[in-house]
């Protein structure tokens, strides 16, 4: 049974249209935050989430958050983090902050998907989640009257092609959240501004590329379709994804169809340390010595954030892309 929203107290005679901007403070920090006399509500993954007041405690479950909290203002409200957090995503200071926090768990299964306990995440008092689990998610933690916000591209929630509007779209979300709407607008428009200047770097054309997940020591090999991130990401970087004629975000590919498609380029994404690993994993596939991206070495290992889920990481992914193809014409 789904929930139709989560909450910090009861709302009763309220609804997200009738909401007031009432009642705020300032903290030490300057910043506005909402006091007892405001509520918050969001729409997330198909329900209405409430707080009584900006949540000042945050258990972070998955990596794509922590530029927008860091955005934001309020990355040091985490209180504890699980999953991987390589370094490879943000700038030396970030991730200094971002080792800092303490770990409830680091451990990651085949699938990418962190393991930890519900009890281990309650253990640190935390008024939200963002990232859902396996064991972590909305289900799981109503008991504990700790909302949970996921990304939506995660949970199925983004109608249609997926979009650089949909990264746009979930910074406001954050924004509503933590009750710093200014903060967020301004990071939009700090983005939307680089994207258009990578853009005017493009010089690929009618070249194609498909966006792998290869699974660890072999099994199932995924792609990503229009569904996902990486559609927009290799878009804006003037390349066509080989499976951008499927609408999910990620699904199972055999080695005879990605060798029928014979992509210009493959990115091969993952969370892993050693990125080498995971080229090897397409260079196991029967028969992908006729890929001509593997031939030509136009494979680019790139961190799984980098193009999915639709994050300001995204915009980093893009740069990305677009400087392997300059280098890889």
């Amino acid at each position: 049974m789904r929930l139709k929203a989560v909450s910090l107290s009861t709302l009763t005679t309220f609804t997200l249209t009738t909401l007031t901007l009432t009642a705020c403070s300032v903290d030490d920090n300057g910043a506005t935050n909402a006091t007892d006399n405001k509520s918050i509500a969001v729409e997330n993954c198909g329900d209405t989430i409430t707080f009584d007041h900006a949540p000042e405690h945050i258990a972070l479950m998955k990596s794509a958050a922590v530029p927008t909290l860091d955005a934001l203002g309020v990355l040091d409200r985490v209180v504890a983090k699980a999953g991987a957090f390589p370094d490879g995503y943000y700038d030396d200071a970030l991730q200094q902050r971002v080792h800092e926090i303490p770990t409830l768990s680091d451990k990651i299964d085949a699938s990418g998907h962190v393991l930890i306990s519900k009890e281990a995440v309650v253990a640190a008092q935390p008024d939200i989640v963002i990232g859902e689990t396996d064991t972590i998610n909305r289900a799981s933690m109503v008991s504990s009257t700790i909302p949970v916000v996921e990304e939506p591209a995660f949970c199925g929630s983004i109608a249609g092609d997926v979009s650089f509007d949909d990264v746009w779209s979930q910074i406001n979300t954050y924004g509503t959240i933590f009750d710093r709407d200014a903060e967020a607008q301004a990071y939009t428009a700090e983005l939307q501004t680089r994207v258009a200047e990578l853009r005017q770097r493009v010089t690929a054309k009618d070249q194609t590329v498909a966006v792998l997940y290869p699974t660890i020591g072999g099994g199932v090999t995924y792609a990503y379709g229009r569904g996902s991130m990486a559609n927009p990401v290799v878009e804006a970087a003037g390349l066509r994804n080989v499976f951008s004629d499927q609408s999910d975000r990620v699904f199972e590919v055999t080695a005879e169809e990605l060798i029928a498609r014979d992509p210009d380029y493959i990115i091969v994404l993952h969370n892993s340390d050693a990125p080498e690993s995971v080229i090897q994993e397409v260079r196991n596939l029967q028969g992908a010595d006729a890929l001509t991206a593997l031939d030509q070495n136009k494979v680019l290992p790139l961190l799984l954030n980098f193009a999915e889920p639709p994050t300001p990481l995204a915009v980093d992914g893009l740069e990305k892309v677009i400087d392997f193809v300059e280098t890889n014409p």
